[in-house]
């Protein structure tokens, strides 16, 4: 099964406020073999516009530290799995737990 991760960043490390990151890494990934890499820059933050824009650039899942709830709403709209609570971990490293079933997943740190 193909995937497209997106994880999104702050000086090349997990952000833990997903609206306001500086890029996304997105990889891409055949069974629980990550085959790329790209990383994106968003646009400019406003409440509702990432998981839209996330969605169209075909990411089926997304790891983040923390996320408002109506943007996990609005990724569920788009199908996009959300998997929130994740620790400061290099981000390939994130995209491979979650490949192997290891991403370890904690509080939400977003609250709103």
């Amino acid at each position: 099964m193909k995937k497209r991760i997106a994880i999104p960043l702050e000086q090349g490390r997990l952000c833990m406020h997903f609206g306001h990151c500086e890029e996304f890494a997105i990889y891409e990934a055949e069974e629980d073999t990550i085959t790329g890499e790209i990383r994106v820059t968003p646009p400019m933050h406003q409440p509702g516009v990432l998981p839209g824009w996330i969605a169209e650039q075909g990411v089926t899942d997304v790891i983040a530290g923390g996320m408002g709830q109506r943007a996990i709403q609005l990724f569920n709209q788009h199908r996009v799995n959300v998997f929130v609570g994740a620790g400061m971990k290099d981000p390939k490293e994130l995209a491979e737990d979650l490949l192997n079933d290891r991403l370890e997943a904690g509080a939400n740190y977003c609250d709103h």
